[in-house]
């Protein structure tokens, strides 16, 4: 099966990365290579490395012959490990770097791969592949951890009931399939809950998705390595698709462009902080009427974008 993928807030994205012909870019998040083959159109002598933690996706670049453009090299990894990533590849700063967090296409259009609420697949979600699984969560966690879960990174009211009644369908027997899953769900929602125009799985899903990728803690540690990376003058953009990891990337930007934490009643700096980034989306950029119309999966995305600064040594 083709890695599709349709490149969310594309021309914003490659437009705030203010590319420079020679310059070296990284896509974090390669997926469908949208954006990397953008970024690679408009370099001469410079090049883009694409890191992807999802076999398929690095498997289908290399067959659609992506390396072919000598600008483009493609890493199996995660973002997260942006620095050793570079170091292997013996660069040290680069001109700037995109994230799109969202799940690709491929991810939730593949069935066994058990991210969607509408197909029936084994629970999975694991976007590299390998570790801790949604079969591991649903199956293994205890009650409270379970309900915290949905709660936090789902935002679900009814997370207590929920878990309540995974539990109770466990005891009897595992739950191994999405839609079984599905199932466990909606008999633990008031029918109110069930008449909403947003399906009653989705926010538990996205709850279980986060957690088994570990999406948020992994954003949180890779936003401040990405920057270290930056030349000055280099810039970050990052597209994000729900709430959560919105604010963990506006609150980090946000941290980064501070010059000083110190409490407001000490009457002199004592932290030493400097500046690092410049915040250049005041507002987060959104997709535009006609790109939501022509992709319903864009219509939750934001684009924030900062810039690396001088910073005395």
């Amino acid at each position: 099966m083709e890695f599709s993928h349709i490149s969310v807030l594309l021309n914003e994205t490659i437009d705030g990365l203010k590319i420079k012909p020679d310059g070296l870019y990284v896509d974090g998040t390669m997926g469908g290579a949208g954006h990397t083959r953008e970024i690679a159109k408009r370099l001469t002598t410079g090049r883009v490395i694409a890191i992807d933690q999802d076999p398929d996706a690095i498997r289908n670049a290399k067959e659609a012959g992506i390396e072919s453009d000598g600008r483009i090299v493609v890493v199996e990894n995660n973002f997260k490990n942006i620095k050793i990533v570079l170091k292997r590849l013996g660069v040290e700063k680069v001109d700037g770097m995109i994230l799109d967090l969202g799940v690709s296409s491929h991810q939730f259009d593949t069935t066994d791969r058990g991210f969607s609420y509408l197909y029936d697949a084994k629970l999975d979600m694991r976007m590299s592949q390998t570790g801790l699984s949604a079969w591991d969560i649903v199956n293994t966690y205890e009650e409270s951890r379970l309900a915290d879960v949905i709660f936090q990174y789902g935002e679900e009211r009814y997370a207590r009931r929920i878990a309540r009644r995974i539990v109770e369908r466990r005891e009897i027997a595992t739950i191994d399939g999405t839609l079984e899953l599905v199932e466990v769900i909606r008999s633990s929602m008031p029918g109110a809950a069930l008449r909403s125009k947003i399906h009653p799985a989705r926010r538990t899903f996205q709850a279980l998705r986060i957690e088994v990728n570990n999406e948020l803690g992994m954003l949180r540690d890779a936003l401040e390595n990405i920057v270290d990376v930056l030349k000055p003058g280099g810039r970050i953009c990052v597209i994000t698709f729900h709430s959560l990891e919105d604010r963990i990337v506006k609150e980090t930007f946000k941290y980064l462009q501070q010059d000083c934490i110190c409490p407001k009643e000490f009457p002199i700096c004592q932290c030493d902080k400097q500046k690092e980034v410049l915040i250049i989306t005041r507002k987060p950029m959104i997709p535009s009427d006609e790109e939501i119309e022509m992709n319903r999966r864009s219509r939750s995305a934001k684009l924030r974008i900062a810039e690396k600064m001088e910073v005395e040594e």
